[in-house]
């Protein structure tokens, strides 16, 4: 059985001339960050019973093999959201998101990270690249935000990476779980959780300026707001599908 993400239901009782009036830029970032900490995925249940030690070898690798299907994705996504800037510094900028992906070369970045990870939990990396055990909800999830980041404003998109500013506490907390509770994994499969505590501070900052300079009027935030929404909503039907799947194979 899973849990539902607290939701903000602040907006429900604001007023037509309250909506006329842009958030201050420090209560804007405050709505911001509530939402990445109180919607964020760490709370679900399956990321509780993982960080607690009670998830079995099973689950354990099914979560490693249905998250690769997202991880997969993530230089995919970043590629259109970068194709909607023109300025040329921030497309560099935005660049580097996918290289820290993808990597420079053969063997580099996190993707391949992940599939060490993978090996590590002893998992085939061929199967993990085939997809063959990636859970239908996986595939939607994923599947909606990257149409997210390809048919919405860079606004949105944009902000749809907040959930950035909540990944570094997820990290930390992940690598003393699996050093402590998942023995079995070896240490060196723990590369990618460790390289993203700097590298999701670095990105969120980024982010998080352009949201601010964007966003002038209420509705922009509050678009941005809905968009940070959206993408804690993804991957907290990712872990659904991953809890629901239980002991089977």
């Amino acid at each position: 059985m899973t849990t539902t993400p607290v939701r903000d239901t602040t907006a429900q009782h604001t007023t037509a001339q309250d909506r006329q009036n842009p958030w201050s830029r420090p209560e804007f970032e405050e709505r911001l960050r509530d939402i990445a900490a109180n919607r964020y995925h760490d709370r679900h249940v399956f990321n509780v019973r993982m960080h607690e030690g009670a998830l079995t070898p099973v689950e354990l690798r099914r979560w490693i093999a249905n998250r690769f299907h997202y991880q997969r994705h993530i230089p995919v996504k970043d590629a259109l959201i970068l194709a909607k800037f023109e300025d040329p510094a921030l497309r560099r900028m935005w660049l580097r998101r996918i290289v820290d992906h993808d990597g420079v070369r053969e063997g580099e970045g996190g993707i391949e990270r992940w599939l060490r990870l993978g090996e590590a939990a002893g998992l085939d990396r061929e199967r993990l690249w085939s997809a063959q055990d990636v859970l239908p909800g996986v595939r939607l999830a994923v599947d909606g935000y990257v149409n997210f980041c390809r048919l919405r404003s860079p606004l949105e998109a944009v902000a749809a990476s907040l959930t950035e500013l909540s990944a570094p506490g997820i990290m930390r907390t992940r690598i003393a779980a699996f050093e402590h509770h998942y023995p079995w994994i070896e240490a060196e499969g723990l590369a990618y959780f460790r390289t993203r505590v700097e590298q999701g501070s670095r990105d969120s900052a980024e982010a998080l300026a352009l949201v601010e300079r964007w966003a002038l009027t209420r509705e922009e935030q509050e678009r941005a707001v809905a968009a940070l929404a959206f993408k804690c909503e993804v991957l907290w039907s990712l872990l659904d599908a991953v809890d629901g799947a239980g002991e089977g194979p």
